[in-house]
C-alpha cells in the first residue's frame, strides 16, 4: 500500500467504544454535558484493551462522534491513544435523517476525499451503504456494532482482515 494512502478509520464513541444499553447500562446515553464529562459512570465500559488493537490496525485513526474534541480529552486516554483528528460534522439532530442517512454519513465520504475508509459506529442502516457505495469513488468498509456490546475483539480483527485485502489488492496493482 506504498502508493496508496493507508485507510481512515472513522471511531464513534456512543455505543461503539462506550457501550450503552444491555445489562446495567442505561438504556440510552445522559445529557451530552453529563455523557461527555470525565465523571460519566459508564466510562468503566470502555474496553482498554481495545486502543492497541486500534493502533495496529494500519489506518488513520479520526474521531467521528458527537464527543468531538472531548473523546481526546475523556475516551483517548482511557485506550491508551495519543490524541487523534476530529471530524468536522454537522451538528447532532437525531441519529437518521428524513432520507434514511445517518447525521454523519455525507461528511464522512467527504472528509475521505476519495481515500479508502472504515466507519466503526453502531447506527449504520442499508440507506447509508447504498449512499457510501454510489457516491464514495473508492472502497470503504462500513461495519456496525451492536451499541449493547460495542466493539470487541472480534470486529477490529474483522477491520483488520479488511485492511490487509486491501494492501494485497494494491500490491497486485503495483505489479
Amino acid at each position: 500500500m506504498a502508493d496508496r494512502p493507508r485507510p481512515i478509520l472513522f471511531l464513534d464513541v456512543d455505543g461503539t467504544l462506550l457501550p450503552f444499553g444491555g445489562p446495567g447500562g442505561p438504556a440510552v446515553p445522559g445529557p451530552p454535558e453529563v455523557w461527555t464529562a470525565s465523571s460519566n459512570p459508564f466510562l468503566e465500559r470502555v474496553d482498554p484493551s481495545l486502543g492497541p488493537l486500534l493502533a495496529g490496525l494500519g489506518c488513520d485513526l479520526v474521531w467521528a462522534t458527537a464527543w468531538m474534541d472531548s473523546a481526546n480529552d475523556v475516551i483517548a486516554p482511557l485506550l491508551g491513544l495519543p490524541r487523534l483528528p476530529v471530524a468536522d460534522l454537522p451538528a447532532y439532530a437525531g441519529d437518521v435523517g428524513p432520507d434514511r442517512l445517518q447525521w454523519k454519513t455525507r461528511a464522512l465520504v467527504r472528509i475521505a476525499r476519495g481515500r479508502p475508509f472504515v466507519w466503526l459506529d453502531d447506527v449504520i442502516g442499508d440507506a447509508d451503504r447504498l449512499w457510501v457505495a454510489e457516491e464514495h469513488p473508492c472502497v470503504a468498509l462500513l461495519h456496525e456494532v451492536d451499541s449493547a456490546t460495542g466493539a470487541a475483539a472480534a470486529d477490529l480483527a474483522s477491520i483488520a482482515e479488511w485492511v490487509l485485502r486491501l494492501r494485497g489488492s494494491s500490491d497486485q496493482a503495483g505489479r
